[in-house]
């Protein structure tokens, strides 16, 4: 990328862009052509591409093509392919062609929109956008922003959910130390359940909520790994006889391990009642809520005071697109705004504008809302409800799968309170241990060299988690490139690998011998 005589250097020419940028789409293009074949779960040893690469930067530029092919020899195989057919691990992490071109338009604009004056378009799109998205779901019209009702409320673009509920949880914290004096800092307590993502955790710890006052409640297949409203009722009562102050709730629509939906509804009252803040985190089953037949699920939304829903998870939006919206927006501006003279102006000074980063962590933030726009216009609502149906559709046939097969259990097969119910497109179930032989400990270990034994293979990639202390695997359909015939193909490798495991009995360490 030399300039001119070989000794400047030329960064950004339109021509070579153009050159270059035919030359990697071709490459990208390429990759997901080529996927399937490519090992779902990487195989590389630790520190293998140290081994690989020099030990400095290289002093004279190389072409294109030559980092390419180090990319195709060396890269490649350490990844782990989010996007391939096979990839049933966690959550998806949806890529699109539409995602990628607002991806791809972002960087080429790459501007720094910390606030309206820096790029108006971009401030106001995202507002348009995300009042796009929140009428999909329904949200009430105080989560809009105020140009749709007389509310304060909003939407914005965050990098994940962890900085979602971060951010609100000290929104939440302020507002209540506005309340009761900063020095009840250490008797303010969060309440959430043993199944809520442990970015809650992270919250407290970054907001200095002591980690004895973040209260994980815990679930049982009883409601389905939901959070109990009575067990937070009582919860709640013994801290306040103590002296401690309730502020902050957490709710789920769509927990990690099982995607599980706490009763919105009843928390929401529960916090209202007892002046807390409400939060519900839909980071992954929101999304399957702007069809009408799952919108119930978000039943109860009408009490909360902000609402998380990850478009980059199943919405076909590349990461990271973590939509955020708020009843009180003024609460999220006391908590994080700053407001040095370099970046006072007439706009904002005069409350004309709303400038992002007073609703965010960092300063800066990247031109995302062009990604979730570019989704929603290229392929449309029914083209998406039609693609979150689909996968559904694929979880279910899954689960019947399992469910033919005796060595396995799922829904409704012997020991109804370990596996949870699909809600979604999640998938939760265990390989029973050998006929007399219930001791949980070797059970838990016959699962996880059942794990381990499929992603070994490279075929597919599947995660695990535990409920009620039962070691269960996870299969999460999602993937934008995923059949059924993907599906069928996963089956019959955990049969394989099953039938290979029950054949060979389990030593004392737990491998087969």
């Amino acid at each position: 990328m030399d300039g001119e005589g070989g000794g400047g250097l030329k960064p950004m020419d339109s021509e070579q862009l153009r050159e270059y940028g035919h030359q990697m789409v071709d490459f990208i293009a390429d990759y997901y052509k080529n996927i399937e074949n490519y090992p779902v779960l990487s195989q590389v040893e630790p520190g293998y591409l140290r081994k690989l690469l020099p030990d400095a930067a290289p002093n004279r530029p190389e072409s294109l093509q030559n980092v390419l092919d180090d990319v195709q020899s060396k890269i490649l195989p350490g990844v782990t392919h989010w996007q391939s057919p096979n990839f049933y691990a966690y959550y998806p992490s949806n890529s699109s062609v539409a995602g990628f071109l607002g991806e791809m338009l972002s960087a080429a604009i790459n501007m720094v929109g910390f606030s309206w004056i820096t790029s108006p378009a971009a401030t106001e799109l995202e507002m348009i956008v995300l009042d796009w998205l929140g009428k999909l779901l329904k949200l009430p019209q105080e989560f809009l922003s105020p140009g749709n009702c007389s509310g304060h409320g909003g939407g914005v673009i965050q990098g994940t959910a962890s900085e979602a509920v971060l951010v609100v949880l000290l929104a939440a914290r302020d507002k209540t130390l506005r309340r009761v004096g900063k020095s009840a800092l250490g008797k303010l307590v969060v309440y959430g359940s043993d199944q809520t993502h442990s970015a809650l955790q992270k919250a407290c710890q970054i907001g200095g909520v002591h980690p004895e006052n973040c209260r994980l409640l815990k679930t049982d297949s009883s409601t389905n790994y939901a959070l109990p409203p009575e067990i937070v009722s009582e919860a709640i009562s013994h801290d306040i006889s103590i002296g401690l102050i309730p502020f902050f709730l957490c709710g789920t629509v769509g927990t990690t391990s099982s995607a599980t939906v706490d009763p919105l509804y009843s928390l929401g009252k529960i916090a209202k009642s007892n002046d807390m803040w409400f939060h519900v985190d839909a980071a992954y089953a929101g999304s399957a809520c702007i069809c009408p037949e799952y919108r119930k699920y978000l039943d109860g939304v009408e009490e909360a005071d902000s609402f998380n829903m990850n478009a980059h998870k199943w919405f076909l939006t590349n990461f990271d697109c973590s939509t955020l919206w708020v009843k009180d927006r003024n609460a999220l501006i006391q908590s994080l705004s700053t407001n040095p003279e370099f970046l006072k102006n007439k706009a904002s000074q005069a409350n004309l504008v709303v400038d992002y980063k007073d609703w965010q962590i960092p300063l800066g933030r990247r031109f995302r809302s062009l990604k979730l726009w570019m989704v929603l216009r290229l392929y449309g609502v029914e083209n998406l409800q039609h693609y979150l149906r689909n996968h559904i559709e694929l979880a279910k046939y899954f689960e019947e799968c399992v469910g033919q097969d005796s060595r396995f259990e799922g829904l409704c097969v012997r020991t109804l309170q370990v596996v949870a119910p699909r809600l979604f497109a999640l998938v939760c179930f265990r390989l029973l241990p050998p006929v007399g032989d219930n001791e949980v400990c070797r059970s838990n270990k016959l699962n996880q060299v059942l794990l381990e034994a499929v992603n070994s293979t490279g075929k597919l990639f599947i995660s695990h988690t535990a409920l009620s202390g039962m070691y269960t695997l996870r299969f999460a359909v999602g993937a934008p490139l995923t059949e059924r015939r993907h599906i069928a193909a996963a089956w019959k490798v955990l049969q394989d690998e099953a039938s290979t495991l029950l054949g060979a009995p389990l030593q004392d360490n737990g491998n087969p011998s």
